[in-house]
């Protein structure tokens, strides 16, 4: 799990990425900015997503995600986009969802020191009871709650070991 030490003058910069950028990622990014916020944290984080590919550029989360995300008090209103050579150098944190993403993920990457950025969510969480978070977009109901169960137990890991200390 990579360890950065980012500059006290700015938020902590968290990018999750996924496949496509409309299930797990957008997912990742509306918990944790939910989480956050319930922290009061918000001014201490920027938070977004990214996809490998850009077939869905511009789109909303799939609506299948949305509506078992609101279910459980939760709104995702990105818009998906593709990674950029630019979030390498922006975020302080590039967090994939299974191997396959970080693998893309490490070739990517502009240089050796940047890919130390990248990581899987399930890393940070020693109570996870998956190595990945799977893709749920050709399942049904229960790989989307699937997917919620997970990340409602990874990211308060998460924040906790990179939220800025004083």
């Amino acid at each position: 799990m990579p360890h950065v030490s980012p500059q006290p003058s700015r938020p902590v910069r968290v990018l999750f990425v996924c496949l496509g950028n409309i299930c797990r990622s957008p997912s990742a990014e509306g918990l944790f900015r939910h989480y956050v916020a319930s922290q009061g944290a918000e001014g201490d984080y920027e938070i977004d997503s990214a996809g490998l590919i850009a077939h869905h550029e511009g789109e909303l989360p799939d609506g299948r995600m949305r509506a078992h995300a609101a279910r459980r008090g939760y709104s995702l209103e990105s818009r998906s986009r593709p990674i950029t050579y630019e979030d390498f150098f922006h975020f302080d944190y590039i967090i994939g969802m299974d191997e396959a993403n970080r693998e893309r993920l490490l070739e990517l990457a502009p240089t050796e020191e940047l890919a130390r950025k990248v990581s899987l969510l399930p890393e940070w969480s020693e109570r996870s009871p998956r190595d990945h978070v799977p893709d749920p977009y050709y399942g049904g109901a229960e790989g989307f709650e699937h997917v919620l169960d997970l990340l409602e137990i990874c990211l308060p890991d998460l924040y906790e070991k990179t939220r800025p200390t004083a």
